[in-house]
């Protein structure tokens, strides 16, 4: 998730204050952090949506600085001192070390090594990830832009490994889990107010390319503070999920009848607010992972048969809508300019020619991050309609990494929701990282960024935690001769 905030190149005066600047704040967060734990979650939350672009060989990168303050604090306050104590005393290093690990400590019931070993569980997704980022490093070697390739590696892929390795670690109690929620959801509403006002003076605040491509459009999009209105709607759809998860468990039992329906009233309330600010945003991939999470949380509650019978329902009345819709409603499969591409906003063009570089060459791929590279010399396209990616994940992943890069995509997918939906039924938390992660998942089918994007890593490490977490109980209770409880 990316919120832009407005930047110029800074002179290299103004860089110096800013590096002191960040040093500084780096500095006052390690103790902090130190003597609080629990409060990284939070503020990495907190920081997850805010980017910050910069300028530099030509091209604007969207920066996490936020972020990467609050990694490299953690990196000093949490990860490093568990790597010195191993450095000193291996003994002692692992004990450190397996910290949020439970069930693998010493003393405690180990998994068999059948289930160690596989690459269906939190180990073997962990291992997934770390293949996954090996290969794209390997691969930027013959890429034909390898600045896009390390970009992506400094700035995306190693800050957010080592932000995932603190969130799998952390203890994620349900007030754990309910502070970073608020945090989520507050952003959210404050987004989405931003975005209404947007959308009553019809005019952005950030963005000039928004705006440019808005004066052609029949409708008035808004992003809110955020670079981009698909990207906005991803940030909207996934906090939605997850309060609509507190939502359906408002009636647990021992609540008192008079707060059930206060906060049952509250969260109908910020959801209603936030489906008004997906609307304006107009974007169609937001409302599609929207109704794919939400189908994941019917099937959970309802059972998954009337869960899919109902989804497919309601696909095939908005597809009959679309089709019979009159030019108006500027759906883009009508009227003068009416076609497909139109209606996807160009992305069907976009794939096809992901396609083709695929097809070209399709065992190796033309190498990390050269998506738009090649894209512009095979289509000869100007800078206004290329793009860093083809909309479509597999299809990105396709063109620059070939068949290995594919499969290892299709085995992290795998190995992902295997971790997440295990054993998930009984666990509100788990159930709603699983259906947060899938319409994540569907977002980048229909617009970009996966592992690029932090959001993925934060819901990957906190589905590990509880997982893990899961696995540690469900050992203990069968060692006591209890029934397994989440």
């Amino acid at each position: 998730m990316n919120v832009t905030l407005a930047t110029r190149l800074p002179s290299t005066g103004t860089l110096a204050l800013l590096a002191a600047v960040a040093l500084v704040a780096i500095a006052a967060l390690v103790p902090v952090i130190r003597r609080h734990p629990d409060g990284l979650p939070p503020l990495a939350v907190f920081t997850l949506p805010f980017r910050v672009p910069i300028a530099t060989d030509g091209r604007t990168v969207n920066l996490l600085v936020p972020l990467y303050l609050v990694v490299a604090a953690g990196t000093l306050a949490l990860l490093l001192p568990r790597l010195l104590a191993r450095w000193r005393s291996p003994a002692d290093g692992a004990r450190v070390e397996d910290y949020g690990h439970a069930g693998e400590r010493a003393g405690g019931p180990r998994p068999s090594l059948t289930r160690a070993s596989s690459w269906l569980t939190p180990r073997g997704l962990e291992c997934i990830l770390l293949a996954t980022i090996a290969l794209y490093v390997l691969q930027a070697s013959y890429s034909s832009d390898r600045v896009k390739a390390l970009e992506n590696i400094v700035f995306f892929y190693l800050p957010f490994a080592l932000l995932f390795l603190m969130l799998r670690d952390a203890r994620w109690t349900r007030r754990l889990i309910a502070r970073c929620l608020a945090v989520a959801v507050t952003l959210a509403v404050i987004f989405a107010g931003v975005g209404f006002v947007e959308y009553a003076r019809k005019s952005l605040l950030l963005n000039p390319k928004v705006v440019a491509a808005d004066q052609y459009s029949n409708y008035f999009r808004v992003n809110s503070v955020f670079f981009d209105p698909s990207i906005y709607g991803r940030f909207l759809a996934l906090v939605m999920i997850a309060v609509m998860v507190v939502v359906l468990t408002r009636g647990a039992p021992g609540a008192g009848a008079r707060r059930v329906r206060r906060e049952t009233l509250a969260g109908g309330a910020v959801l209603a607010w936030l489906l008004a600010g997906i609307v304006t945003s107009f974007s169609q991939s937001s409302i599609a992972a929207l109704l794919l999470g939400l189908a994941v949380l019917g099937a959970w509650c309802w059972g998954v048969r009337p869960a899919v019978y109902l989804a497919a329902t309601l696909l095939v009345l908005a597809l009959a809508f679309v089709a019979l819709a009159p030019a108006s409603l500027h759906f883009g499969l009508k009227g003068q300019k009416g076609s497909a591409a139109n209606a996807t906003s160009g992305r069907t063009t976009l794939v096809s020619g992901g396609l083709e570089l695929f097809a070209k060459r399709p065992l190796e791929g033309y190498g990390s991050g050269s998506f738009e590279t090649e894209y512009k010399r095979t289509s000869k396209s100007d800078a206004v309609n290329a793009t860093s990616a083809s909309h479509t994940i597999p299809v990105t992943v396709a063109a620059e990494q070939g068949v290995l890069g594919l499969a290892m995509y299709a085995a992290l997918l795998v190995s992902a929701f295997a971790v997440l939906f295990a054993d998930a039924r009984r666990s509100p938390p788990r159930i709603a990282i699983a259906a947060c992660f899938a319409a994540l998942v569907l977002h980048t089918w229909t617009y970009a960024d996966f592992l690029e994007d932090p959001f993925t890593w934060t819901l990957l490490a906190v589905g590990v935690a509880l997982a893990r977490q899961h696995g540690r109980r469900a050992s203990e209770e069968r060692l006591a001769g209890v029934p397994a409880s989440v």
